[in-house]
């Protein structure tokens, strides 16, 4: 399998976590974020740029996400990188905001990239963040 990074990844590099389409339950990924960019030794700012990254990929889901859905979010860990994709069952006629969005900006400022698709009743935003050189 290989994901964002071009690096292969194993089963034992991939975290999965489910939650309820709701913001009551984003902290929940928040923490799980931070936890691991922080064994991958991301600095204090890194690591608290991705947790708003992961809120606000989030927050843009949970906007067109179906009645009762749930959250996926998928965590792969690379030696010097992290990449989130967090997916959501859709609405009819939801649309993901523009790049040219506040909400899309904010995203891109805070990783190294960002994606976002709509298909099949599916909406997925996946942000990959490298840990800055230095370490």
């Amino acid at each position: 399998m290989t994901q964002l990074t071009g690096q292969p990844t194993t089963d034992d590099d991939v975290v999965h976590l489910t939650v309820p389409a709701d913001g009551g339950y984003l902290s929940v990924l928040r923490t799980a974020t931070a936890g691991l960019a922080a064994r991958l030794q991301f600095a204090l700012d890194e690591i608290e740029d991705l947790r708003i990254a992961v809120d606000e990929a989030c927050a843009m889901l949970l906007a067109i996400a179906a009645r009762g859905a749930e959250l996926d979010c998928r965590f792969s860990v690379h030696e010097d990188a992290l990449t989130v994709e967090v997916t959501v069952p859709t609405g009819p006629g939801a649309k993901l905001p523009g790049e040219s969005s506040f909400a899309w900006k904010v995203l891109t400022a805070l990783t190294t990239s960002a994606t976002a698709s709509a298909v099949d009743g599916r909406a997925t935003i996946a942000l990959l963040t490298r840990r800055a050189s230095g370490w």
